[in-house]
């Protein structure tokens, strides 16, 4: 049985900017569209815990980000500020309208630039578990990945085992042998080092941000698990002070908080989308 029998997720490609996108839309007819940016090194199944809590609220569309998870991707898409124009792009072309942003992990960046310079495109973010601090603050293997001299180090890990032992824990190997699968095939074959160019501009391209994150007046929600040992609280911190309409909640789990606290993680997401995102900042 696929993984996709066991959801209400289905995927489906579609081509944005020459460049072929895996995605889910549950087609709701809603004034509401929420657009989901899948983590790395997951894919849009990342989002399978708290699928139906969104779907209750409005219009949801998950995508793999360009040369990320089962996505194309082109090199120069991958990075930051790059992914942010695409994604104001895809907005466009797909109608999607002005929607509501949750984007963690890598998804964060993304959003942001995207706010920063085509605020009309966006509604809300609901971002955090991203590496966006300047100076650069991260840990264990994505320090690492950050600071290795090349990509040519990155493609000599042995990615398949490398992700499926870091996704192990939120969707284990025997418990959803489809969806870790899913994880562990979408970097597979030299795709994981092509994906961390992403990671990789972060040290020039926080301290653009830096400058940005003062003038971004989109509504933001920081979720993030406390106990994140790649991604340390201080990034999270770092957002909350820097952007003018903003509120935190530090969660119950580590990196992995979309699917470690699904129910925290979907409650707030839920509630921020259906109108919470309106009182930021209020007393």
């Amino acid at each position: 049985m696929s993984a996709e029998a066991l959801s209400p997720i289905s995927t489906y490609f579609r081509v944005c900017d020459g460049v072929r996108v895996r995605y889910v839309d549950n087609r709701a007819d809603s004034d509401i569209t929420v657009l989901l940016l899948a983590p790395w090194p997951e894919t849009l199944w990342a989002f399978r815990r708290i699928w139906s809590r969104l779907s209750a609220v409005g219009r949801v569309v998950a995508i793999d980000m360009p040369g990320f998870g089962h996505s194309d991707g082109r090199s120069e898409l991958i990075a930051p500020d790059a992914s942010g124009a695409f994604l104001a792009r895809l907005i466009d072309k797909w109608a999607l309208g002005s929607p509501h942003i949750v984007g963690p992990d890598v998804g964060t960046a993304a959003a942001l630039f995207l706010a920063a310079r085509t605020p009309e495109r966006v509604t809300s973010l609901t971002i955090g578990g991203g590496a966006v601090r300047f100076p650069i603050e991260a840990g264990g293997a994505l320090k690492d990945i950050i600071e290795a001299p090349s990509l040519d180090v990155v493609r000599g890990l042995n990615a398949r085992a490398n992700i499926g032992q870091t996704v192990e824990a939120v969707a284990g190997s025997d418990s959803e042998p489809e969806v870790h699968e899913d994880y562990v095939s979408a970097y597979d074959l030299g795709r994981f080092a092509e994906s961390a160019r992403f990671v990789r501009h972060y040290p020039e391209q926080n301290r653009v941000l830096r400058g940005l994150l003062p003038t971004i007046a989109t509504p933001t929600q920081i979720l993030a698990g406390r106990n994140d040992d790649l991604v340390p609280w201080s990034n999270n911190q770092y957002l909350h002070d820097l952007l003018p309409n903003s509120e935190i909640h530090p969660l119950d789990a580590g990196h992995f908080a979309w699917e470690q606290a699904p129910e925290a993680y979907g409650g707030l997401t839920a509630e921020w989308i259906s109108g919470g995102y309106r009182h930021v900042g209020a007393s």
